[in-house]
């Protein structure tokens, strides 16, 4: 049995990660020179709760049982996680009222712990919340990570248990005859496969037309943000979401893993053709800054060190596309919207562990090893920690920027 992952973003990278529990050659393939380069690389890293989304949506079957599965997952892949909460903000009767909704969306959606608190007690848990909230949706089990640790740390541990992964190798074909998948064609060769998965990310339309898909539908949907220096991590502890509109989840104030605060993202739809766009602009950094300000009036922007954007593949049904397709051994892992990487895990298992290992016959493997481990991070260990890797290993000694500040 020969199986192909098209794709190594975070979705990509944990699907090939579940099929090397089976009894099958696993081959990962991605068009970049690394794994992440993609949306992953350029997202707000927030593992969602799983209010924000509809009922009876693919979004919100997997948004809830995914945020659960990070503790473990993170632990297994030595990746960052920190479970820091959120609030969506009121400021106002209207945006109290979408509260009450979001409370009873997600407690559909098997949200655990949502409440509704007071002005007060939202002051107390975040006093640099702008005075004039009227009240917070509290999530406790939202939490904050590191997108591409997670995608690079699942390919390491899939490579471990047998995965074979091509970079920089893009995928231009797809062989379907009789209804069922043949083969995929590269730049550097064809590869006879019993089972495709595509994962492509903003590509994934592209991968389902060479199969003879007429879905997913894709375009780009940019988000910028801009990230301020570990000075400003006391300025808040949970993730900030105003009360959301129709079209996003509103431009957020939140921390990262690595002590910094970020503020964003904007949500401009392009054009299909506009996938590489991942330019700042000067009317998208002012959006952010103000609607970070409406949430926390003292954000500081003479500590941003950085801007960036980020593209996510929006479709016009505004859901994932996910499982198999009318043709035989196609599976689709698409349209991997916002929470896509909350949502990862659980489709990852979902689709590879009930999906493809029944209808493909995939029999375990007794030798699978979920545990990797990962680079150590200096600046977390004690002095005493790091002279004993720098005698082990010298490199562990020789320092980039150790402060941050240069």
């Amino acid at each position: 049995m020969r199986i192909a992952v098209i794709g190594a973003g975070a979705v990509g990278a944990l699907i090939a990660r579940e099929l090397t529990r089976y009894e099958a050659d696993v081959l990962l393939f991605e068009r970049e020179a690394d794994v992440g380069w993609g949306v992953t690389k350029a997202n707000s890293a927030i593992v969602h709760g799983g209010f924000h989304e509809a009922p009876d949506t693919a979004r919100a079957r997997f948004c809830a049982p995914g945020n659960a599965m990070y503790e473990g997952l993170c632990r297994e892949l030595d990746v960052p996680f920190r479970r820091v909460s959120a609030y969506v903000l009121a400021f106002g009767e209207e945006e109290l009222a979408v509260l009450r909704e979001l409370q009873a969306q997600g407690e559909e959606n098997g949200v655990p712990g949502l409440e509704i608190h007071s002005r007060e007690e939202v002051l107390a848990r975040e006093p640099h919340v702008n005075p004039e909230v009227w009240a917070g949706l509290w999530s406790p089990t939202v939490g904050i990570t590191e997108p591409w640790t997670v995608a690079i740390a699942a390919v390491e541990n899939a490579v471990a248990n047998g995965l074979k992964l091509h970079l920089a190798e893009e995928v231009t074909g797809i062989e379907v005859r009789a209804g069922r998948v043949q083969a995929v064609v590269t730049g550097k060769g064809r590869y006879p496969v019993d089972a495709v998965v595509n994962a492509a990310g903003l590509f994934a339309d592209r991968i389902a037309e060479m199969a003879g898909l007429k879905e997913p539908v894709l375009f780009p949907r940019r988000g910028e943000y801009i990230l301020l220096d570990r000075a400003a991590s006391g300025i808040v502890r949970s993730v900030l979401f105003p009360a959301p509109t129709e079209k996003s989840k509103g431009i957020l104030v939140l921390p990262t893993v690595d002590g910094g605060v970020l503020l964003g993202p904007t949500a401009e739809d392009l054009p299909r053709g506009a996938r590489e766009a991942i330019e700042t602009t000067p009317e998208g950094l002012r959006r952010v800054v103000e609607g970070a300000r409406r949430l926390v009036p003292g954000v500081d922007l003479s500590q941003a060190i950085k801007t960036f954007a980020g593209l996510r593949p929006e479709s016009p049904q505004e859901d994932f596309v996910v499982g198999p397709t009318v043709v035989k051994g196609f599976y689709q892992a698409a349209a991997m919207r916002s929470p896509g990487l909350t949502a990862a895990p659980a489709i990852a298992k979902w689709l590879a562990c009930e999906v493809m290992a029944s209808e493909l016959s995939l029999s375990r493997r007794g030798s699978f090893n979920p545990i990797r481990k990962g680079i150590p991070r200096v600046a977390e260990l004690s002095e005493a920690e790091w002279e004993e890797l720098i005698r082990k290993d010298p490199r562990y000694g020789r320092i980039v920027c150790f402060c941050n500040r240069v």
